[in-house]
C-alpha cells in the first residue's frame, strides 16, 4: 500500500478482561491472573489486526489502565483530587494530584512494546502520553520543597526516557497523545496554556535527532470517551497552527467527525512543511455506524486534494475506548472500522494510480 495507514492506540478490551478489571479493582482477582488475561487480550488484538492486513500494529493498550495514567499507576505520591476534565454529555474524568517530588514514572511504555513484540514480527507503533498532559498533575498551589520548575525538569527527563526507550526497543514509530491540546483552548481561550504545552513538548522533542523525530508523531483529537468528547466545540483553526510548531515528523489529526473536513484540510495545507507526514482520520470511533471502504476512499481522495500524497497517511480519528472502563464501543465494531480504514485507503491509492 502506497498510502500509509496506522491505528491510533486503544482497542476495546474483551468482555472477559473488562470483568477481570472490575474483579481486580474489588480485590477479588490477583495481579498474576489479571496479567495473564491482559497478555491473552494483547495477543488476540495483534493477531486480529494482522488478519485485517494492517501494515502497522498496536497492542490495543490492553494492559494500560488508561492512555494517560499508565506511567503513574501505583505511584504513592498522589491524591485523587486533581484536574477534572468535563465531557459534553456531562460525565467527567479526574486526574490525580501530585503531592511530593521528585516525579518519576513507575512504568515506561517500552515494556508494553516488548511484550507485544513477543506475539508478532509485524511493525508495531507505540503510543505514549505527552508530557503536557502529565504537567496537569502538579497542583496550582504548589508543593512544599518541590517547585513547578523542578517538576517540569523531572517530567521532561521522564518523557524523553519513555520515548527513547520505545525507539531503542524497535518501535516502528512512537506517537505522543496530545488530546489536551484542543482542550486547553476551551479551558483558556487566550491560548496561554496551549503555548505552555507546546513549549514543554518541544523541550522534549528537541532532544531527538532529525532521524529519530521522523519516527515520532503527535496525535490530536477532541477526546473520545463513552461516546462523548471534551472539546469538539473548539475551533480547529485555533489549534492547528500551533500544533504544527511541534518538532515531530508525523501528525495524526482527527478529521472524520469534523463537520467541515475540507475547511480543516485547507488549514492543514497552510501549515505543511517538508519532511512531515499528516495522517488524517477517516473513521469515527464514537459513531456506532461502521464506515464503508468506499466512504473511507472518498475521504482520502478529498484529503489528497489538499495534502501531497507523499505527505499523506490515514488513521482512525482517535483510539477506541482509551479508558479501561469504557464499554461504549464494542470490540467487533472497532475491528470493523479498522477493516474499512485499511481497505478504503487501498482503494484510494488505486484511484490515485499509486
Amino acid at each position: 500500500m502506497s498510502i500509509p495507514t496506522e491505528p491510533i492506540g486503544s482497542i476495546p478490551r474483551p468482555a472477559a478482561l473488562q470483568q477481570a478489571l472490575a474483579e481486580h479493582a474489588a480485590g477479588r482477582l490477583s495481579d498474576e491472573d489479571l496479567a495473564k488475561l491482559q497478555k491473552q487480550a494483547t495477543a488476540d488484538t495483534l493477531a486480529r489486526l494482522e488478519q485485517l492486513g494492517c501494515p502497522v500494529l498496536v497492542d490495543g493498550e490492553q494492559s494500560k489502565p488508561s492512555f494517560v495514567t499508565y506511567p503513574i499507576a501505583g505511584l504513592a505520591d498522589l491524591a485523587p483530587d486533581g484536574a477534572v476534565i468535563p465531557f459534553a454529555d456531562g460525565h467527567t474524568r479526574q486526574l490525580p494530584r501530585l503531592t511530593a517530588g521528585p516525579f518519576r514514572y513507575r512504568v515506561h511504555a517500552d515494556g508494553y512494546l516488548r511484550n507485544a513484540q513477543n506475539h508478532t514480527d509485524h511493525p508495531i507503533k507505540q503510543a505514549v502520553i505527552a508530557p503536557s498532559a502529565l504537567s496537569l498533575l502538579y497542583p496550582g498551589g504548589g508543593i512544599d520543597g518541590y517547585s513547578r520548575e523542578a517538576f517540569l525538569s523531572d517530567l521532561a527527563d521522564e518523557a524523553e526516557a519513555d520515548i527513547r526507550g520505545c525507539l531503542e526497543a524497535g518501535a516502528h514509530c512512537v506517537q505522543l497523545d496530545f488530546t489536551e491540546g484542543r482542550l486547553s483552548l476551551k479551558l483558556d481561550p487566550s491560548g496561554g496554556v496551549l503555548d505552555q504545552f507546546i513549549e514543554l513538548n518541544n523541550l522534549v522533542l528537541s532532544r531527538f535527532s532529525d532521524d529519530e523525530r521522523a519516527r515520532i508523531g503527535v496525535h490530536t483529537c477532541p477526546g473520545g470517551d463513552q461516546d462523548s468528547t471534551h472539546s469538539a466545540d473548539v475551533d480547529y483553526a485555533e489549534l492547528l497552527p500551533k500544533l504544527f510548531q511541534l518538532k515531530a515528523g508525523n501528525f495524526y489529526v482527527q478529521l472524520a467527525s469534523e463537520p467541515d473536513p475540507e475547511r480543516v484540510l485547507r488549514i492543514i495545507a497552510e501549515q505543511l512543511r517538508p519532511s512531515i507526514r499528516v495522517f488524517v482520520g477517516v473513521t469515527d470511533p464514537i459513531d456506532p455506524r461502521v464506515e464503508t471502504p468506499e466512504e473511507v476512499r472518498d475521504r482520502v481522495l478529498l484529503a489528497a486534494r489538499h495534502i501531497p500524497v507523499d505527505q499523506l497517511g490515514t488513521c482512525d480519528d482517535c483510539g477506541f475506548a482509551p479508558f479501561a472502563d469504557d464499554t461504549s464501543t464494542s470490540r467487533e465494531v472497532a475491528f470493523a472500522k479498522i477493516d474499512a480504514r485499511v481497505r478504503g485507503t487501498e482503494l484510494a491509492a488505486q484511484a490515485l494510480g499509486l
